[in-house]
């Protein structure tokens, strides 16, 4: 059975003060236009940190 290409997309956030990748979240293609900005707990830091969308991933 094929499968069918969906509207959504797996990207990589990056954190913007210390660039570690750490997350991986999935976007919709068709509402959401512009890359994602979310803020997100850095580990290293610890605390939360703005994160941004860097990659897309299969």
């Amino acid at each position: 059975m094929a499968k069918k290409k969906g509207n959504r997309l797996l990207i990589g956030l990056e954190c913007t003060e210390t660039g570690m990748r750490s997350y991986i979240t999935q976007k919709n293609r068709i509402n959401t236009t512009d890359k994602v900005e979310l803020m997100k707990y850095n580990k290293k830091l610890k605390k939360h940190t703005l994160h941004k969308e860097v990659l897309r991933l299969k």
